[in-house]
């Protein structure tokens, strides 16, 4: 599915609104009760880089303990990264704090993944859409904040006249769209949404999407969209990056990963997506991967890949392959010519 049409033009910038570098988050690994002392760590975020641009859309996708969401809470500086930068309008953010820190955050807010514990049962939908204010009160006075929360209810679909009703008065998703009013209380310039639909109905996550493909037009706003739903991801986003065992390894334009992958593993996930015609399903070619994804606290070396890749050779096992476009790629034009972390990179279409 192409991203939705009849969406306004995006300013076109040259300097990226976000860029990451080198970004790394190792969790300590201690042994002892009384003397504790480190024994290794487990290597969530190994070294991530990418860019976004005013007015983008980036999704990131991978299996479950990829990386993706501890990626999403040090951009909004809920995990301290243990190196790397995160620089945001040229300013690399993770050495904030204070005034500085809260400044920043203003304009990077984010949509977390369950509806249900991301909301504080004891306060009323006001409240909580409302809490920003209070955190940020030279946005929006006192006497004029319950009308700015009555028009967020408005904006995100829901009835302004819900304003004093509680959390559990709502579904799912009626419930992920009180938090995205709250994301959008502060009007940031970047929203994380860490999988914001997966705990949703089918229905109701088509809802959810369409509603942020519509804000962003209204806003003028960046997304970083985290999701292990490939179609999902497609819908929305302008870029892909693919993540594995806590790197980015294949990043490219929608049509580019979806039409002309060229990472084993990205190849893998897109030969799983379900087909809706019978006769495509059929003679499509089905990739199955060979044991389990190893542990964060002892990857393979060189390729993390390599241990479930049917090309792995020995130099996949001495060499840490760069994420790049692949020399064999290199100056061609095509769709095929885009960034692949793999020593043996090749085309291939999986998707009928």
């Amino acid at each position: 599915m192409a991203k939705t049409a009849g969406v306004a033009e995006k300013p076109v910038t040259t300097e990226p609104l976000l860029r990451v570098r080198g970004l790394v988050k190792h969790y300590p690994l201690t042994q002892g009760i009384l003397i504790k002392r480190q024994i290794g760590a487990v290597k969530a975020v190994d070294g991530v880089d990418f860019e976004l641009g005013a007015g983008e859309t980036l999704g990131i996708v991978g299996e479950s303990g990829c990386g993706k969401s501890t990626v999403a809470k040090m951009l909004v500086n809920l995990e301290r990264p243990t190196a790397g930068e995160i620089q945001y309008k040229g300013e690399d953010i993770t050495k904030l704090s204070g005034r500085a820190l809260k400044a920043v955050r203003r304009n990077i807010q984010m949509v977390f993944q369950d509806p249900y514990t991301s909301l504080n049962p004891r306060m009323t939908v006001g409240d909580i859409i409302g809490e920003p204010y209070e955190i940020h009160p030279e946005v929006a006075p006192k006497g004029s904040r319950r009308a700015k929360v009555q028009e967020l209810l408005d904006v995100v679909g829901l009835n302004p006249e819900y304003i004093n009703r509680y959390p559990h008065q709502f579904s799912g998703g009626q419930r992920q769209r009180i938090g995205i009013a709250r994301g959008l209380a502060l009007r940031p310039e970047i929203i994380v949404a860490d999988e914001p639909v997966s705990a949703l109905d089918v229905s109701v996550q088509a809802q959810v999407v369409n509603l942020l493909d519509r804000l962003q037009s209204e806003f003028h706003l960046s997304y970083v969209f985290i999701a292990h739903d490939l179609s999902i991801v497609r819908h929305i986003s302008d870029r892909v990056g693919v993540m594995y065992l806590g790197r980015i390894v294949e990043t490219g334009t929608d049509a580019e990963i979806y039409e002309h992958p060229t990472h084993p593993y990205t190849q893998a996930l897109l030969s799983a997506v379900p087909v809706p015609d019978p006769d495509a399903r059929e003679h499509r070619e089905r990739i199955i991967l060979s044991g389990d994804v190893p542990s964060p606290a002892n990857p393979p070396s060189g390729c993390r890949f390599r241990t479930r890749c049917w090309k792995a050779r020995e130099r996949c096992a001495l060499e840490v392959p760069a994420l790049a476009v692949p020399a064999e790629f290199r100056g061609v034009g095509g769709p095929a010519e885009h960034d692949s972390a793999c020593h043996f990179a090749e085309e291939k279409h999986v998707v009928p």
